[in-house]
């Protein structure tokens, strides 16, 4: 549970940089924008369209008498509307940061910067970037949806299905949405998919605390938008510290406390201590 509460941190921290860097977070609201509208727009004519489509998959059922035709018809309506809403809640995050691949580097870069030590650049021209995020992302969707798959056919075992299946739903979601916003600073620094993940499963806590409660959050597509700033900004503080990167402010602080030795307190000679509320080692 510690680990939990080390990753929320993160997350309540890069909301925090944002705010108090406002024009990063005007631009990083544009691309989440776009993707939301866009989403809308599909959702839309999924909901227009989906009656269509399901009696142009079905014809076989042409002839049933009713109540039955309708019934059917209906419920497969339903499932790929429901389909459809999952896919979007699934891929908006992917799709946000492939649009505003620019605007999110940008920001990280930022967060690099304001912490101190070095920013790290890939180096690759921007259709390189897109390209490898694209690919990252498709192979992250498809994990998912294979999870989603066992975990639907687990939903229909009583109780457990009712209670620890959709547990194990967000928690899923949370570590592979904190893998897709800690993407954008470890790309930079030229770490792998297959690197990435098992950066995060060293530290599975950490990642489902910063992840979890954002998957919560992104349900509502709103919240979802005037988040995704911060959470790019979180997510590139968490890489920092998981990575063991030391910034300037940090070592200059850590030189003065073995220079000038510990800091007496009132009640006698002990150390008075500034931990990072970052720094976490396990």
């Amino acid at each position: 549970m510690r680990d939990f509460g080390v990753g929320f941190g993160y997350l309540v921290q890069g909301q925090k940089w944002v705010a108090r860097h406002g024009r990063q977070f005007g631009f990083g609201l544009l691309p989440g924008l776009v993707t939301l509208v866009l989403y809308a727009g599909a959702l839309v004519g999924l909901g227009f369209g989906a009656d269509d489509l399901v009696g142009w998959a079905t014809p076989f059922a042409d002839d049933w008498s009713s109540p039955w035709l309708g019934l059917f018809r209906n419920a497969l309506t339903a499932l790929v509307f429901v389909f459809g809403l999952f896919l979007a809640v699934v891929t908006f995050t992917a799709v946000t940061l492939l649009i505003g691949q620019p605007f999110y580097e940008s920001l990280s870069e930022d967060v690099d910067r304001s912490e101190g030590g070095d920013v790290p650049e890939s180096g690759r021209p921007l259709w390189r970037e897109l390209w490898i995020s694209a690919r990252d992302s498709l192979r992250v969707v498809l994990r998912v949806a294979l999870y989603g798959v066992l975990l639907f056919a687990c939903g229909f075992i009583p109780v457990v299905g009712q209670t620890v299946v959709p547990a194990l739903g967000f928690c899923v979601s949370g570590f592979f949405l904190a893998e897709e916003l800690t993407a954008v600073a470890l790309q930079r620094r030229g770490v792998e998919l297959r690197e990435r993940l098992t950066l995060l499963r060293g530290r599975r806590g950490v990642a489902l605390g910063f992840g979890v409660p954002l998957t919560l959050a992104f349900l509502v597509p709103f919240v979802a938008v005037f988040l995704m700033p911060g959470a790019v900004a979180g997510a590139t503080l968490m890489v920092r510290d998981l990575r063991g990167e030391q910034g300037d402010q940090a070592e200059d602080a850590e030189e003065n406390g073995q220079e000038g030795g510990n800091l007496s307190s009132p009640g006698g000679d002990q150390g008075v201590y500034r931990i990072p509320l970052r720094k976490d080692h396990s």
